[in-house]
């Protein structure tokens, strides 16, 4: 799901995306990005695996459409759990039904996967894992579902190679990290509102694994293995939590990656992201892929069914992989011995 959160606020955003990513001249003043910080890379980051994390998008992939109340869905989840169970100390579940824009209730499925779940500085990571069920963005087949890999897989193989990467680094037990795969995000539509989105993560806000969960920070993946993809700052992430967003554009210069992420800002858009913030409490920013073009801010392959394996890049996958291990890292004490 990706909607642009009013038509007023779209425009605006969009002019300002425009004038900051994609005008030569110098933008006025008051719009100027802040300037990119020194580069201080974290002591002993792992390796992201590309190859392994392409290899978990095409695993979910080839389960084909992962809608609510398919087969998919539930063969998914299990693999899911497994390699969640295989990397994290402690998996959660949550198998609820959920209320869509047009009154049909649905079988959604939020895992949670918990590394160090003693530690008190916590991580949060999350990414919506289901497809949508019509191609509405598309020239035909507007009614049938799409296999969302990057919409979806690419995400989740993000946050299972990065709890791959802390399981065999020895992530210190004074950092903690919970992995929030959550169900039912791409169900809505604009025409049954925007609250008709992130069911499943609706729900987490509202009745989270843990009773009274916090954690210092969130960071929502969407769209995140798309060749040629930006990450640009999403208006809402700036808004709710600029601090944050500013510290994981830092870390991916640090890693080497700043060009995936400009400093320029982007839309509002309405995601997981916001019911985090809003109910949960916990300032998360978005990670999402968006373009300089006012008229076509989302890629390409959006909403339709080219969002295949074919657009799924490994360099986009390691550029966001590496951000987040560089993340995670810098928040380990320098007394510690993280590998």
């Amino acid at each position: 799901m990706k909607f642009i959160n009013s038509r007023v606020l779209a425009i605006a955003s969009l002019m300002l995306f425009g004038t900051l990513w994609g005008c030569k001249d110098e933008p006025k003043k008051e719009n100027t990005p802040p300037p990119e910080p020194e580069v201080t890379k974290a002591k002993n980051v792992p390796m992201f695996d590309a190859d392994s994390a392409y290899n978990f998008v095409a695993r979910q992939v080839s389960f084909g459409p992962r809608i609510p109340g398919s087969a998919a869905q539930k063969q998914c989840a299990e693999w899911m759990g497994a390699k969640l169970k295989q990397f994290c100390d402690t998996v959660y579940t949550q198998n609820v039904h959920v209320t869509g824009g047009d009154g049909k209730s649905l079988p959604c499925i939020n895992l949670i996967g918990v590394i160090n779940p003693k530690a008190t500085k916590r991580i949060l990571f999350l990414t919506h894992w289901d497809s949508r069920p019509w191609a509405d963005q598309d020239t035909k087949d507007k009614d049938k579902p799409i296999l969302a890999a990057d919409d979806g897989g690419s995400g989740v193989a993000v946050l299972i190679e990065v709890a791959r990467q802390a399981k065999l680094n020895n992530l210190p037990q004074s950092i903690g990290i919970d992995i929030l795969l959550e169900d039912v995000e791409d169900y809505g539509r604009s025409e049954w509102g925007e609250e008709t989105y992130c069911l499943g993560t609706q729900y987490w806000a509202r009745h989270p694994h843990v009773p009274g969960y916090k954690a210092d920070f969130g960071i929502l993946l969407d769209m995140v293995g798309g060749r040629g993809a930006a990450f640009p700052m999403e208006g809402f992430s700036t808004r709710f939590a600029s601090d944050i967003q500013q510290k994981v554009w830092k870390a991916a210069g640090n890693a080497g990656f700043s060009s995936f992420f400009p400093y320029a800002a982007a839309p509002d858009i309405t995601d997981d992201h916001i019911a985090v913030n809003k109910i949960a409490g916990i300032k998360t920013i978005d990670i999402i892929s968006l373009t300089p073009d006012p008229e076509k801010p989302f890629a390409a392959h959006w909403h339709t069914h080219a969002d295949a394996m074919d657009i799924i890049d490994k360099g986009t996958l390691k550029a966001i992989g590496q951000t987040l291990l560089e993340v995670i890292y810098e928040q380990v004490p320098a007394s510690a011995n993280p590998v």
